[in-house]
């Protein structure tokens, strides 16, 4: 008789799998006790309903969503055999493109494409779901796992995709639309000790065509490379957000595809401004030494990665070192790096 797992689907391993994810959503619903988008649970089932209150929104509140995914990155955990940052990845792309709006990301939801289920592989991305949850200030309210066979591939024998979606709240008159921009405005870098989760299809060709197949395992000042391009992203909403609170922020960028020309050069057209940046983080190790490695051009370079420099955010004068300090509480190191101008971006 032929059953589901003779075609590759185990239907009581995938409920384990699901029981395990659902056990780290549910250690993120304190991140929003007391908040808008707390997560009510009348029983505790990960099968069972689950709602969201937003019974306190004041007058004028709008709400989007966002939707992103860790892209080849997953490749390079596959490489490590190690699962456990790849939420930080996925909370980061979704989460701090909500801030970059004036939205606050409230809440999180993913589907988990798997080529076949490994539990000992989903418990360390469930921890990473913890972590990253707390560091972004977000509950992990739905979930999907979905065995595909070989409609999902990769490297070494646990294969996946992980995507997710992020429902955010602002109020409607403190949308960050760019027109608020102007001239003197100081802008202010977040310090990213990796490459998030954009290049990395240049990064694996460039490391493939130095070092062959194997390129994870060979070393960079003691490390191996793979461990240095797993590096996880830095996750910056919460910071920018109790920001917004209290500070007149006029625009934010987070710098990824496309780096900070792309990025920081489509909030500035909105007000068809420049800025005159002086003062920028250096790219981690491992990014100087692929740039070498590949001759990659100055300008190709700053499109394709984030160059150190993860948030941007631009600030009326006067509030910069208030920007920085409250970054340092998040434990974010930032510097102020230039200052809006009537020109072009120039760095």
């Amino acid at each position: 008789m032929t059953t589901y797992a003779d075609a590759g689907v185990d239907i009581e391993l995938g409920d384990d799998a699901s029981r395990v994810m659902f056990e780290a959503a549910k250690a993120t619903f304190l991140n929003r006790a007391g908040l808008v988008g707390e997560v009510i649970m009348p029983k505790d089932d990960f099968s069972g309903v689950r709602a969201i209150d937003v019974g306190a929104l004041p007058e004028g509140t709008v709400m989007n969503m966002g939707f992103d995914g860790v892209g080849t990155k997953v490749e390079i955990a596959e490489r490590m055999g190690r699962h456990d940052t790849m939420a930080y990845d996925l909370f980061a792309m979704v989460c701090d493109d909500a801030v970059v709006y004036g939205g606050e990301p409230v809440l999180i939801g993913s589907i988990l494409d798997v080529n076949s289920l490994s539990l000992d592989a989903v418990k360390g991305l469930a921890k990473g779901y913890i972590e990253a949850a707390k560091a972004a200030r977000v509950a992990v309210v739905n979930g999907e796992i979905a065995e595909l066979g070989s409609r999902v591939s990769g490297f070494g024998d646990f294969n996946y995709n992980w995507g997710a979606s992020v429902v955010w709240f602002a109020q409607k008159d403190k949308l960050l639309t760019g027109e608020d921009i102007q001239v003197g405005d100081k802008v202010v870098t977040f310090k990213e000790k990796g490459f998030r989760s954009n290049g990395l299809s240049l990064l694996r060709k460039i490391l493939e065509d130095n070092y062959g197949e194997n390129w994870h395992e060979a070393e960079l000042s003691g490390q191996k490379i793979g461990d240095l391009a797993l590096e996880p992203s830095k996750i910056y909403c919460a910071a920018v957000w109790d920001m917004l609170q209290k500070l007149e922020i006029h625009g934010v960028a987070h710098i990824t595809g496309g780096g900070i020309p792309g990025k920081l050069g489509r909030v500035l057209a909105r007000a068809g401004l420049g800025a005159k940046l002086t003062d920028l983080f250096e790219p981690c190790q491992l990014m100087k030494h692929v740039i070498e490695l590949g001759g990659v051009a100055r300008d190709e370079a700053f499109r394709t990665w984030n160059m150190g420099n993860g948030m941007v955010v631009i600030v009326k004068p006067g509030q910069e070192e208030e920007v920085v300090s409250i970054a340092s509480e998040h434990g974010i190191e930032t510097k102020v790096c230039g200052e809006v101008t009537d020109g072009e971006i120039t760095f």
